[in-house]
């Protein structure tokens, strides 16, 4: 996960607004609860998105309340108790964040002491979660192996982050999964990984590091790779978005949907137009009022 899944905040909801910083902070809570505090600064975007969609998946209701942690001391804030899935959450974040930095580490771009810091994290994440931190040991190896025989097909070099997202649904929906929760996933996964590797495209390009984007269409910059073949990438996401789509028209939700709605109809679409546009991401402050 690489902090592109965003929500579409001019037509969020307050209520719904409201629920995600709640949900945010919980997260990072729950980050502590399982790997300690170092492991909170991995905190994302993207399994806050998991854990609103999870627990209306799974009808485990949210229990919020007024709350300290260490970035806000004195004044307290609505906070989503850490509970078991969001300590679990926690624990798929802080595994997937030490992954990302070995990859860092991996591929020549530094990280090595941004990997030192979620060290303790991720083994205590594998030593609590076992069933989890096997699942992304598989998704590590399944992607190394890509990008080790330089696979030009961006289908081939997304499928283990699509996989992954698959996996998951199992993992944490059990009796409450099905068909239609496995395609949302999977394309969600598979839209993270082709997002990322197309805003990646110029510094991939000039740096030599593995992209099935450059290597699929070779042109010099992001620009002339959307100038000349706009139309194809376009089609290429249009047909994640139909999957999503479809996906999460299967899915049964317990509790109100807006929220999820927004980020996977509408802030989903946004952030591809803004990569596909060359514009740089808006950052997402969630502050303490």
């Amino acid at each position: 996960m690489f902090g592109y899944v965003r929500y579409d905040l001019p037509n969020l909801q307050v209520k719904d607004f409201l629920l995600y910083k709640a949900m945010y902070c919980g997260l990072c809570k729950g980050i502590a609860a399982a790997c300690g505090q170092r492991a909170r600064l991995g905190l994302t975007y993207d399994v806050t998105f998991l854990s609103a969609l999870l627990h209306n998946m799974t009808g485990q209701g949210v229990t919020i309340t007024r709350q300290n942690c260490f970035e806000h001391a004195v004044r307290k804030r609505p906070i989503a108790e850490a509970d078991e899935l969001t300590r679990e959450l926690g624990a798929l974040n802080t595994l997937l964040t030490y992954a990302k930095f070995s990859d860092d580490v991996a591929d020549g771009n530094g990280g090595r002491a941004e990997r030192a810091w979620f060290r303790a994290g991720a083994k205590r994440a594998g030593a609590q979660y076992p069933r989890l931190a096997a699942l992304v040991k598989d998704y590590v190896g399944a992607q190394a192996a890509v990008e080790s025989k330089r696979s030009p097909s961006p289908d081939e070099a997304a499928e283990p982050t699509a996989a992954l997202l698959r996996a998951l649904a199992p993992h944490f929906l059990r009796d409450k999964n099905s068909q239609a929760a496995e395609q949302l996933f999977y394309a969600v996964g598979k839209w993270v990984y082709l997002i990322d590797a197309l805003d990646d495209y110029d510094k991939d390009m000039k740096k030599g590091g593995y992209n099935p984007f450059v290597l699929a269409y070779g042109q010099p910059t992001r620009e002339a790779l959307v100038r000349e073949k706009g139309q194809e990438l376009a089609f290429l996401f249009d047909t994640l978005f139909f999957e999503m789509r479809e996906g999460l028209a299967g899915v049964k939700f317990y509790f109100n949907r807006d929220l999820t709605d927004n980020v996977i109809l509408r802030g989903i679409p946004l952030e591809t137009q803004r990569v596909m546009r060359g514009e740089p991401r808006k950052e997402i402050r969630i502050d303490a009022r």
